[in-house]
């Protein structure tokens, strides 16, 4: 019995899988690790193959189009495995159907992994806490039946091929082949591995009588006779492989139709299954000169990389890359901040502050309010605009309108700007109440799904589709994948040049709201506006023989003749929120290339623009107000329980420095921003205090339980438990997200806006 069991075929075919097609092996392991949240969960990675979107909704239609890639992708292992070891099996010539009955046999390791995705996805959506069971039984049979479709067709075409005139076709191709050096010789070194080879298979899955013995005698079959029912499934390959990419390579030329839009685990899925079985067709043709080839394509397409063609610049939208240039350079950078620039620009402020209290009574000081916001993805933008329509809502509609100015990064800013907006809207007359909780819906619908189809579709294979915006042609990227759904979810309301604000700003209607990516290129910030802020760059003193390197470039300066004024609003935002890998980095027209990427990188919750501003208006702020309250809002939590340390494994201690950076770089921002707040509020001539709102999981883990055995939340589940980093959010972490605003330290921080004086009786 234990022979049958160990010398059957779907277990020598396990064995040999483990012994031999590591790399095949690889692809699985990933695709595990994914669905059991134990790679990317901080990114949101698994929740995209787990809580798949499609057209706005999680519903069956994601899980049937799931099931479909996950079908494609097994279909990609069993041809991969079949044309790498099927002519090892001789005895599968001669049963009907042998590729067929090889995918049957070589089931085990897609069985396993359909069988945690089961488990993974269904715990995952009772997690979620939906209104029905039904909706998770639809969820499974959209996915089991999107499964079924795509085996169905795949098994029916190999079926029909297997067809008498089929195998004469596939006959006349093996001669063609054999008449090149390479095939003839990868074929006469098949023939020897089967003579030599020692796997030993007793039995097999019949597809139609079950378990049936290996049929021993083959010696009447000459080798090459039955290596040409193998050939044939070679072509089937080619053919699947090709409709599979011609699929993608559609998807991608129509991929501004919304029903082609497919989730983006989807996306992955799919190219993925490409990978696999060009990694396949390269290993049999290639054989033991695969390695050395990779090689060389890697050194050849690395050099190639440098070329025009593969180097056009990521754009933003609006500018005019055909003029001159703009010169960046050291010299160039020190005429724009010349002390008569400076000033000029500090007078303009000034008259927009004027403005600003000019809204309220002449007798009477205003609360000057500033609100700063961190970055995070999806998850700080609709955690901010929360955050702000519970301030409009506590302070009955004070907050913003004693708010000179916001702050922040990435998706904070998204979200903050969307708000903004809003106000502004309302204030010229439309009809809107811009708390309405559909808001909320529109900033957390998703916007990764394009981007990622877009990232593996149009930017790897289709680089030549371009847009039209304001009489300019702009490559279509990722980066107008981003924006264009950022437009469609939020309606088209910020779809405007940054100059449509500089009027309202200056009145004193909104807040100023700068954008301060951070330029790849010196670490300097591009300080982004509607008005000039050079005086955010250096101190005042300059003049006075002060050696200080400036810290920050003002962008209507440096691009006035590439059309700045014009640069699309949502391009600009979009320069503030690049995140590593998804949204591409934007190449300015300059000379050299300027390149700008997430302003998160240098002041991740704004405290320090927001601070600049304050001491370079101090004198101003401390004649014309009652003082200053700063607004934080942050995505992440600013004291937290240190954990136990255990001792690490080997390959921890290889990541260890790594991860202590990337954990750590949020903390030192807090520290310096700790300092930076304690020496100000020492140190100015008016009162300065701040109010503090923070999206923190520790509580949800405290109501559940979920802390050690003195109440201590863990730091690694309090990490897993809030919302992901990502441009997209599963139903649970909405909801997380947006009743965060409940927790007692937020109700606390309600309480203390509600408290403010806002307009103080002036003194004689």
């Amino acid at each position: 019995m234990w022979n049958k069991i160990n010398y059957s075929f779907p277990v020598q075919l396990f064995f040999m899988h483990l012994k031999k097609n590591i790399p095949l092996l690889l692809f699985w392991v990933l695709l595990v690790l994914v669905i059991l949240q134990k790679f990317g969960t901080v990114l949101g990675i698994p929740f995209l193959f787990l809580d798949p979107e499609y057209l706005n909704e999680v519903s069956w239609k994601g899980f049937f189009l799931m099931g479909i890639a996950f079908g494609v992708f097994t279909m990609a292992f069993h041809m991969t495995s079949y044309i790498l070891d099927g002519a090892k099996f001789k005895f599968l010539a001669v049963i009907p159907k042998p590729f067929i009955q090889f995918c049957v046999n070589n089931g085990i390791i897609p069985l396993g992994f359909y069988l945690l995705y089961f488990y993974s996805f269904i715990s995952f959506q009772l997690d979620n806490e939906h209104d029905s069971l039904w909706e998770i039984v639809e969820f499974f049979l959209g996915f089991s039946g999107g499964t079924i479709l795509i085996y169905s067709v795949i098994f029916a075409y190999f079926a029909f091929t297997n067809k008498d005139f089929f195998v004469i076709f596939a006959d006349s191709v093996e001669k063609s082949l054999r008449k090149t050096k390479i095939p003839r010789a990868n074929i006469l070194r098949q023939i020897k591995e089967n003579k030599e080879s020692k796997d030993k298979v007793l039995n097999y899955i019949d597809i139609r009588r079950g378990i049936e013995p290996v049929r021993k005698d083959l010696s009447k079959f000459e080798s090459h006779q039955l290596l040409r029912v193998f050939d044939q499934n070679h072509l089937n390959l080619f053919v699947i492989q090709s409709v599979l990419i011609g699929l993608i390579l559609f998807l991608g030329f129509f991929r501004e139709y919304p029903i082609l839009q497919i989730p983006a685990a989807v996306s992955a899925t799919l190219l993925l299954s490409i990978i696999m079985m060009l990694v396949g067709a390269l290993a049999f043709w290639l054989r033991e000169w695969l390695i050395p080839a990779m090689i060389t394509a890697v050194l050849v397409f690395n050099f190639l990389s440098k070329s025009e063609l593969l180097n056009r610049p990521h754009t933003a939208f609006g500018m005019d890359y055909e003029v001159t240039p703009a010169v960046y350079s050291l010299e160039n950078l020190q005429k724009l901040l010349h002390p008569d620039t400076l000033e000029k620009d500090r007078e303009m402020t000034l008259r927009i502050l004027d403005n600003w209290k000019a809204k309220f009574p002449a007798d009477q000081k205003p609360r000057m309010i500033f609100i700063t916001t961190s970055g995070g993805g999806q998850r700080a933008a609709l955690w901010t605009l929360n955050v702000l329509q519970n301030l409009e809502k506590e302070s009955e509609g004070k907050v913003f309108e004693h708010t000179q100015m916001i702050t922040g990064a990435s998706g904070g800013i998204v979200g903050a700007a969307f708000f903004r907006e809003l106000y502004l809207k309302k204030l010229e007359g439309e009809d809107l109440d811009y708390s309405d909780r559909k808001y909320l819906d529109q900033i957390s619908s998703d916007n990764l799904n394009p981007i990622i189809f877009t990232l593996l579709v149009n930017d790897l294979f289709i680089r030549n589709q371009y847009y039209d915006y304001n009489g300019r042609k702009y490559l279509q990227d990722r980066g107008f994948a981003f924006e264009n759904q950022l437009n469609i979810n939020t309606e088209g309301i910020m779809d405007k040049p940054l100059s449509a604000y500089a009027m309202p700003e200056f009145k004193g209607k909104i807040p100023m709201l700068p954008i301060t990516p951070l330029i790849t290129n010196d670490g300097r910030k591009l300080f982004i506006a509607p008005h000039s802020m050079s005086y955010m760059g250096i101190s005042a003193k300059q003049s006075e023989g002060i050696d200080e390197k400036s810290q920050s470039i003002d962008f209507m300066r440096l691009f006035k003749d590439q059309d700045a004024k014009n640069l699309r609003f949502i391009s600009a935002l979009r320069m503030g929120a690049t995140f590593p890998f998804i949204t591409p980095h934007i190449q300015l027209p300059s000379t050299p290339q300027m390149e700008t990427m997430d302003a998160g990188l240098s002041d991740n919750f704004g405290i320090q623009d927001a601070l600049r501003f304050l001491y370079v208006f101090q004198d101003w702020i401390a004649e014309n107000t009652s003082g200053v309250t700063l607004l934080t809002i942050r995505d992440s939590e600013k004291s937290t329980e240190i954990d136990q340390r255990i001792h690490p494994t080997l390959f921890q201690k290889l990541s260890t420095p790594l991860k202590n950076i990337l954990i750590n770089w949020d903390n030192i921002q807090t520290l310096n921003n700790e300092v930076l707040y304690n020496l100000f509020k020492e140190s100015m001539g008016f009162d300065l205090d701040r109010i503090e709102f923070e999206y923190s999981t520790s509580q949800f883990l405290r109501e559940r339980g979920l802390v050690d055995s003195v109440g201590v939340v863990n730091q690694e589940q309090q990490e897993i438990q809030r919302a992901s980093l990502n441009w997209r959010l599963t139903a649970r972490e909405k909801v997380s997200i947006i009743d965060n605003i409940k927790s007692v330290q937020n109700r606390d921080a309600l309480r203390k806006v509600r408290g403010i004086r806002y307009l103080v009786p002036e003194v004689d």
